[in-house]
């Protein structure tokens, strides 16, 4: 394959771009190919396979199907209420279970009432609800008639999200006390609101020391270093290797170690891992743990959880340090639901956020108590849980703050449908397909990555620096950093196959590597991605071996 087209100039200002706009590139560059293809009489056969995003092309179809049968008994009970044409009233809770039991009996054949059953029969044995008050907050919130209340979350969604975060984020081992959770608009709102309300609450301010564990998600890296924030960020690497040329993408003690800094207020964690997938070792959890005992008491976890669910045995952060983390989670990429935007905020109701409040100087606790002095006549013992709600809302529309009640029932259904025997079989099967697919990526570029029991495998980093170092030593290494931009094989990809990754600088990782989400693209598609990711990397070996003849 020829070189790119592009300057290396044009490749160093194009690499500036965060890893999701210089995506948007590729895919343009791609495109361009697909179109340019010479003498190619059907330009479709020219398929862009574009790895670079991480919605996954599965979804949960049996929750939803008893989402759509929950919709149509609360009709039935609107209608019951009040009947005018197009015109109906607000259901009552009286009675509620017993009609849902009978409009069950009536429509045996309606698609997902099996499983809607199931999930209300589950959800009152599991969490002792009383069952009429249960069917009317369903039904009710699929009406969607009501504003949030409370604002914060519907009490019966609650607790059987939490059940939730106890079995699959906490490895059915939860942490001593209740663990309160804030329904977000995904896990991209929960971060926002958090960064928010802590500055808000000068729990951290302008120019504060933080550390992130890297690679990680890309707007935990750029988020920081907005004007709102600007704060002094340490990055924690990843930095260990299994042996020459093959990454184990794992923290060595002494990068952990800078978390002992008591200047370092706060640390954002992937868990596991976005790019390389990986959940945290014991070992890393356990001198976190022991950091937090013994050098740095009040340090502040932030712990995003979404991949949790595709590594067995999963335990988050929140489980071993709930009086420090703050626990994200979407529910996603799971159960193929992005458009829906579901996630929550976890925070354990003794936790040292509220201590912190507690013992902040007179002049910030005055300056606080006007900012919520609306919402209550003690606004100093308002939970930072609770300033997280009305900070999303400006504090003057906290009367109308929460997540939209149709989406609270399905993040409620998703939660239930977990718990059953046929959830935890389609949670089998998402895993093994990420599995099956890195097996295809790996058979087709030929490059060897690190055994490890922890791996998600939602995505993989790669890199590509050290794979030619194992495969041709250093001298080929250095040729490739000389006479090449780490993004360089990027845009041969973009421009040459039509295939779509994304940068692993772009994460703060190693420069040469890339991301590819193993979520997306059909099966095979991913041994095509390997093939032409080895045949780029035949293509710099033969240039390598030509300068030096």
């Amino acid at each position: 394959m020829p070189k790119t087209t592009f300057t290396r100039d044009e490749i160093q200002s194009f690499a500036q771009l965060s890893p999701f706009e210089l995506k948007d590139k590729f895919i343009q560059i791609a495109q361009a190919a697909q179109a340019d293809k010479p003498g190619q009489k059907d330009k479709s056969q020219t398929q862009m396979l574009n790895a670079g995003r991480g919605n996954p092309n599965w979804v949960a179809t049996g929750p939803r199907e008893a989402f759509y049968a929950l919709g149509y008994f609360s009709l039935s009970e609107s209608r019951r209420v009040w009947t005018a044409d197009n015109l109906g009233g607000m259901p009552e809770r009286a009675g509620a279970g017993a009609r849902f039991d009978t409009f069950v009996r009536q429509h045996p054949d309606l698609p997902g009432i099996e499983l809607l059953q199931d999930c209300v029969a589950y959800a009152v044995e599991r969490f002792g609800f009383d069952k009429d008050a249960f069917v009317h907050e369903l039904t009710d919130s699929t009406i969607g008639d009501n504003y949030p209340v409370p604002d914060r979350m519907l009490p019966h969604a609650e607790r059987i999200v939490r059940g939730y975060v106890d079995d699959e984020m906490f490895d059915k081992r939860p942490p001593a006390g209740t663990m309160s959770l804030f329904a977000t608009e995904g896990g991209t709102a929960a971060m926002c609101y958090i960064f928010d309300s802590l500055m808000k609450n000068g729990i951290l301010k302008k120019g504060d020391k933080i550390a992130l564990m890297v690679p990680v998600f890309t707007p935990y890296i750029e988020i920081p270093e907005l004007d709102t924030y600007e704060f002094d960020v340490v990055n924690v690497h990843a930095s260990r290797f299994a042996e020459t040329g093959v990454r184990e993408w794992r923290y060595p003690a002494e990068e952990v170690a800078k978390l002992a800094d008591p200047a370092v207020k706060m640390v954002c964690v992937v868990n596991p891992s976005n790019p390389p997938s990986l959940a945290l070792s014991q070992r890393v959890a356990d001198q976190i743990k022991d950091v937090v005992a013994t050098q740095n008491p009040n340090l502040l976890i932030v712990t995003d959880d979404v991949y949790g669910t595709f590594v067995e045995g999963f335990r988050s952060l929140a489980a071993d340090l709930p009086r420090n983390t703050l626990l994200v989670y979407s529910y996603s990429k799971h159960y193929g639901c992005t458009g829906h935007r579901l996630g929550v905020i976890g925070l354990n109701d003794d936790n040292v956020i509220d201590e912190m409040l507690a013992k902040l100087p007179q002049a910030e606790k005055d300056r606080l108590n006007k900012r919520y002095g609306t919402l209550t006549l003690e606004p100093e013992k308002i939970r930072f849980i609770d300033r997280l709600v009305a900070d999303s809302r400006q504090v003057a529309l906290n009367h109308t703050a929460g997540l939209s009640l149709p989406q609270q029932v399905m993040m409620s259904l998703f939660s239930l449908f977990d718990m059953l025997e046929e959830g935890q079989a389609y949670k089998a099967r998402i895993r093994a397909i990420v599995r099956q697919r890195l097996d295809l990526l790996l058979e087709g570029a030929q490059m060897k990555i690190a055994d490890d029991p922890k791996r998600a495998g939602y995505y993989i980093e790669l890199d590509l620096l050290a794979e030619a170092e194992r495969v041709h030593g250093k001298d080929f290494a250095a040729f490739l950093e000389k006479n090449y931009e780490p993004v360089d094989p990027l845009f041969r990809l973009a421009e040459q196959t039509s295939v779509v990754l994304l940068n692993g600088g772009g994460f703060d990782g190693p420069g040469w590597s890339v991301r590819v989400s193993l979520a997306n693209l059909d099966d095979l598609d991913y041994l095509k991605i390997g093939h032409h990711l080895r045949a780029i990397f035949t293509d710099y070996a033969e240039e390598w071996k030509a300068s030096k003849a």
